[in-house]
């Protein structure tokens, strides 16, 4: 009987645990997919064009040479701004994917409460009736004596 109701009661705090295990798991993720992604566009800014860049700056020897590194880096930034533009729109892709995961998640943690109220409610309706009509039948027979 106790391993019974120790069995029930493990298995109770699993189930009212998993809901926030699966949130951590989920949260951990999306962290780790936001930090590769920022870390993967830091990496690819600080790449655009550098050695190129650096390369013409030390290379010029005339005032064309000057005129052509300036339009380049003017094309570099461009580059750059669309870039980023992309990386902004994954970053937002990727928390669009992580809000409707949340979404999912507290909706089946929801679900899972009330499946488990019910099925609380349920056993209080059976052991209750029970309850009353032992009550009842002590309370009569204590009349009776």
């Amino acid at each position: 009987m106790q391993d019974k109701m120790m069995e029930n009661f493990n298995e109770q705090t699993r189930q009212f645990f998993e809901p926030m295990r699966k949130l951590n798991s989920m949260m951990l993720d999306n962290m780790e997919k936001m930090t590769q992604q920022q870390l993967e566009a830091m990496k690819r800014y600080s790449q655009m064009g550098t050695d190129e860049r650096m390369r013409s700056a030390s290379e010029m020897t005339d005032p064309e040479d000057l005129r052509d590194f300036g339009a380049r880096q003017a094309e570099v930034m461009n580059e750059l701004s669309q870039q980023m533009l992309k990386d902004a729109r994954a970053m937002s892709e990727m928390s669009m994917e992580f809000k409707s995961q949340l979404e999912a998640l507290f909706a089946e943690a929801g679900q899972q409460m009330t499946d488990q109220a019910q099925k609380a409610g349920g056993s209080a309706a059976k052991s209750g009736p029970a309850k009353a009509s032992s009550k009842s039948s002590s309370g009569n027979s204590s009349n009776k004596s």
